[in-house]
């Protein structure tokens, strides 16, 4: 026998438990922070322009007006997908060869890959083609063709392709990624001219009008944020790109829905992770409120599909390893976000060429986030949240501003071509950089936590650098990487340089800061020469000596160094003068005595690590 109880809805749980207010909890929080500044301790001031509170309550919510909507239902913040949130896995392969890129393929589709990106350089001939697709059903997976340069002729041989083998043209999924306003805004220049290049577009729509799901518009919101783009930037200039052709198109006689079927867009997804689920969200709603000025005539104009590519910017050539964590981050943002489809990228991509081990690694990451974690059976498991809500709307508003900027002045073509784009994408590149050299920012293994026995340099197997005078994609650790690699390089035929590390005095301040100095050296992969600490000033500069150490720091606490440090200063330089002696930490007292001593710098949590460090190499290297 069962018992049952019921509940109405708007009883509450639990009685016993009192509403707490806003105003209550803050007054707790005031007092736990025991008069500490609110704004400085709990506030995160963004790259994007807005502040994130520490905390979000139902009160927050009352102003975002679309929260009723359900998955499906305009302005489709919610996505589009209503009986799950399954995803296409993407497997890019970057081999020319199309028999090689064949093999590839199938055998990526056999361990679950579901959409392939074929680098399409040089397929020219119909006999490159049936030899690329051969043996892949086109009408169960999908394909994209990137690279190419001549985007017409290839969509001709695909169709020359799948006429032959008999598809019904409607169930053919696959895109180009044809986008010539970025490819503009990368080159430095259109490839024919701004005319004949919008041109292609309206040919690309005209030639594929049967392959209903087929994609010839691809926005590369990813090539904006590899350049060091911020979220609000990557959403705000994509937005206005895909503005530009859908007015370009329509005005051309196509109806908007015909283009908008025709056009996806392509993000990054990074590291930053309830931040890149929130922006997933706000593209869908800022599409629809853009799609819905052009009063188009059937809902399926409202319909965006979002592709996803793993953030180059924070991969790492040190530490590798690192990279598969990041790319896990990524992939559960993206999918949680409600992404359609998601590329990963190969962990050892910074170094060599994706190999079928990294590629498993990349494949596998999806497969479990599916098969084990079950991220595609629930469709937008963010709605609701308060701080993703917030999120969300916060983006919008400020991604809508850029939007609507750029508008103003004439859209995304002419802020290309008069530099306007490219000048505010490098601030804000700059920006991320300088956060990164003081760490303000960490890249694990890179700026922080280095593996000092770690060398990379016969590693490398490959260079993406490039002499276009266009927005170049680049990666946050690379100065760091550049720093690391100078001193590999410069050991091969002289020394590396050593750090001897001068213990001395109070236990765990010197233990802390040795810690500190440790890191920070290691980031230049310079050999760090430990030790349990010294009895005597004389001891630890004996060693010092007797190691041939370059840099000698003495680790201690600040009332010790006026004595302790003074005395070190000035025995090392009067044994060896040319032997760099510094001191860790920032001893505001003592600083004046420690530089009549001989002390050569201040090494401390605020002093700008890249700079310094680049410092160093000039003076060791050189």
């Amino acid at each position: 026998m069962s018992t049952k109880t019921s509940m109405k809805s708007n009883e509450k749980l639990f009685q016993q438990f009192p509403e707490v207010s806003t105003q209550e909890w803050e007054a707790v929080i005031m007092k736990d922070l025991k008069g500490a500044d609110y704004t400085k301790k709990l506030i995160w001031q963004t790259d994007e322009g807005f502040n994130v509170r520490p905390y979000y309550r139902a009160e927050d919510l009352v102003d975002i007006s679309y929260l009723d909507a359900l998955p499906n239902e305009f302005p489709y913040t919610r996505g589009y997908k209503t009986d799950s949130n399954n995803w296409e896995i993407v497997q890019e392969i970057t081999e020319k060869d199309p028999k090689k890129a064949n093999e590839m393929a199938i055998y990526a589709i056999g361990k679950g890959a579901n959409l392939i990106a074929f680098n399409a350089t040089d397929i020219t001939t119909i006999t490159q083609m049936e030899s690329l697709l051969n043996g892949i059903n086109l009408e169960n997976h999908g394909v994209q063709f990137n690279h190419s340069k001549a985007y017409i002729p290839l969509v001709k041989l695909f169709i020359e392709y799948i006429n032959a083998k008999g598809y019904n043209k409607e169930n053919i999924i696959g895109a180009i990624n044809f986008d010539a306003i970025v490819f503009a805004l990368k080159q430095g220049k259109f490839y024919r001219s701004k005319e004949e290049d919008l041109d292609q577009a309206f040919e690309l729509i005209s030639l594929t009008k049967e392959l209903k799901k087929f994609k010839v518009i691809n926005v590369n919101g990813l090539a904006l944020h590899n350049a060091g783009a911020s979220i609000v930037q990557e959403l705000g200039y994509s937005l206005a790109t895909a503005n530009e052709y859908i007015a370009y198109l329509v005005a051309k006689g196509i109806p908007v829905h015909q283009v908008t079927r025709k056009l996806q867009l392509t993000l990054s997804v990074g590291t930053n992770y309830f931040m890149e689920i929130a922006k997933l969200r706000a593209v869908r709603l800022l599409w629809s409120t853009i799609v819905d000025q052009y009063k188009p005539e059937c809902d399926c104009a409202y319909q965006l599909k979002v592709n996803t590519v793993a953030s180059s910017w924070n991969k790492t050539l040190y530490d590798p390893y690192v990279n598969i964590l990041r790319s896990t981050t990524e992939g559960m943002a993206a999918s949680i976000g409600g992404a359609d489809s998601i590329a990963l990228k190969p962990f050892d991509l910074v170094f060599k060429q994706e190999d079928d081990f990294s590629a498993r690694i990349n494949r596998n990451i999806q497969v479990i986030l599916k098969e084990e974690s079950y991220f595609d059976k629930v469709v937008d498991p963010a709605a609701g949240s308060y701080y993703i809500e917030n999120l969300t709307h916060s983006i919008s508003e400020h991604a809508w501003k850029l939007f609507q900027h750029v508008e103003n002045q004439g859209g995304m073509i002419a802020l290309v071509e008069n530099g306007e784009v490219k000048a505010e994408i490098l601030k804000s590149c700059h920006k991320r950089n300088m956060d990164i050299a003081t760490r303000k920012v960490i890249l694990l293994g890179t700026n922080q936590y280095p593996n000092t026995n770690e060398m990379m340099l016969d590693k490398m197997e490959r260079s993406c650098d490039s002499d276009s005078s266009g927005l170049q994609s680049y990666r946050g650790a690379k100065a760091f990487e550049d720093l690391r690699l100078a001193t590999e390089q410069f050991a091969k035929n002289n020394f590396r340089p050593k750090v001897l590390l001068l213990k001395i005095g109070n236990l765990a301040m010197r233990q802390a800061r040795a810690g500190f100095i440790t890191n920070f050296f290691g980031c230049a992969g310079y050999e760090i020469i430990d030790n349990a600490g010294f009895a005597s000033v004389e001891e630890g500069v004996n060693v010092a000596l007797d190691t041939h150490a370059n840099i000698v720091v003495m680790c201690s606490s600040d009332e010790e160094y006026a004595t302790l440090g003074v005395e070190a200063a000035q025995l090392l330089k009067s044994k060896n003068p040319k032997t760099l002696f510094v001191i860790a930490g920032n001893p505001s007292e003592s600083i004046e005595a420690l530089k009549a001593a001989g002390t050569d710098d201040f090494i401390h949590v605020k002093v700008n690590v890249l700079e310094s460090l680049q410092k160093y190499n000039n003076l060791l290297l050189n």
